[in-house]
C-alpha cells in the first residue's frame, strides 16, 4: 500500500547506517549513484544516519547544508547527541552540562600538554575539537590534508599514537565516568559514559518500528559494538574503505530495544547487505546481483 507522496503507508522497518567508512570513505562524498538508491530506498522502509561528526561535516559528506535532514528519516550526529527527525531538530545534548566545567577544562589541559610532548613529521591545526556531545582529540590536527591523513594513520599503525594517548587518560582520568574511544584515521573521541551511539536508541524506542538493521564499517569496534553488546555476536572482520569486499555477519539472535528488534550487519560502501529483507524491496528494479553499484545484496 503506497501513500499519495509514493512513501509506503507501513514503513516500520529502520535502516540505520554508520557514515564514515559506511556511506563513503572517512570524510568523503558519497557517490552520487547511491545517494539516489537511498530515495527510492526510502519509499518503502525507514532510512537513518548515526554518526560521530557534527552535523556541518555529515552535511558536506552526504548533501549540503540543511538537505541531509530532509532526505533522511532520521540523522543522529555526534553519536545521536543531536537528533533530527523529519527534518527537525527534536533534541541537543552538551557535555559541559554532563560533566562539568572543572572537569572539562582538566581533559582539555591535560590533552594539550600530553599533545605537547608528541613529534610527528608533520602537525597541523584544530588539535582540540569542542563538540556538543564529545571533544574531539587529533594529534596531528583535523586541518589536516588527505595525505597526511593517511600519512599519520599509517605512523599511527607503527607507534600506536592514540592507543598510548587513549590509555594516558585511562589512568588519569579513571573513575570520572568518560569513555575514549578511537575512530577513523587520525583522531579519538572523550565523551560521557552512555553517550556513546546506543543514545539514539532512546529515540527510536518510543517510534513505531517493528525492526532496525544497522550498518557499520567496524561492528565489532567499542562504538558500535556499544549497541548490541551482549545480546548479538558478528563475525570478527570488518570492512574498511571503498574498495573492501563484502562481509557475511552472523546473528545468534536480534538484540531486543523497547518494542523493536534490532539486527546488526557489518559492510561497506561497496555492498550493502540485508539478507532478511525482500529482494524486492531493497534491489532497484532491473538490476540483479551481478550489475555494479552500490546495491543492497539479498
Amino acid at each position: 500500500m503506497e501513500k499519495s507522496n509514493g512513501y509506503s503507508s507501513e514503513r516500520n522497518i529502520l535502516c540505520l547506517f554508520d557514515v564514515d567508512g559506511t556511506l563513503t570513505a572517512p570524510r568523503e562524498k558519497i557517490d552520487p549513484q547511491l545517494d539516489e538508491f537511498f530515495q527510492t530506498l526510502r519509499r518503502k522502509v525507514k532510512i537513518g544516519i548515526v554518526g560521530g561528526s557534527d552535523y556541518s561535516k555529515i552535511a558536506e559528506q552526504l548533501g549540503e547544508g540543511d538537505d541531509v535532514i530532509h532526505k533522511f528519516d532520521y540523522v543522529f550526529a555526534e553519536n545521536g547527541t543531536v537528533q533530527y527527525k523529519d527534518g527537525k531538530l527534536l533534541s541537543k545534548h552538551a557535555i559541559q552540562n554532563q560533566i562539568g566545567e572543572e572537569l572539562l577544562q582538566d581533559l582539555i589541559n591535560f590533552c594539550l600538554s600530553y599533545m605537547g610532548l608528541i613529534k610527528l613529521p608533520k602537525k597541523r591545526g584544530t588539535f582540540i575539537e569542542f563538540r556538543n556531545g564529545m571533544l574531539n582529540i587529533s594529534p596531528i590536527g583535523r586541518s589536516c590534508t588527505l595525505e597526511e591523513r593517511i600519512e599519520f594513520s599509517e605512523i599511527d599503525k607503527r607507534e600506536k599514537i592514540r592507543e598510548k594517548f587513549v590509555a594516558a587518560l585511562k589512568e588519569e582520568f579513571a573513575g570520572k565516568g568518560l569513555r575514549f574511544t578511537k575512530g577513523g584515521l587520525i583522531s579519538f573521541d572523550i565523551f560521557p559514559e552512555g553517550w556513546d551511539k546506543r543514545l539514539c536508541l532512546e529515540q527510536l524506542a518510543s517510534e513505531s518500528l517493528d525492526t532496525i538493521y544497522f550498518f557499520g564499517n567496524e561492528t565489532s569496534d567499542s562504538l558500535h559494538g556499544a549497541l548490541f553488546r551482549g545480546e548479538t555476536t558478528m563475525r570478527s572482520s570488518t570492512t574498511r574503505g571503498l574498495s573492501a569486499s563484502r562481509s557475511t555477519p552472523r546473528r545468534t539472535r536480534p538484540a531486543s530495544v523497547g518494542s523493536f528488534s534490532l539486527m546488526l550487519h557489518p559492510t561497506s560502501p561497496d555492498v550493502l547487505e540485508c539478507p532478511h529483507l525482500p529482494s524486492t524491496l531493497l534491489r532497484p528494479a532491473g538490476t540483479t546481483t551481478s550489475n555494479t553499484g552500490p546495491y543492497f545484496n539479498c
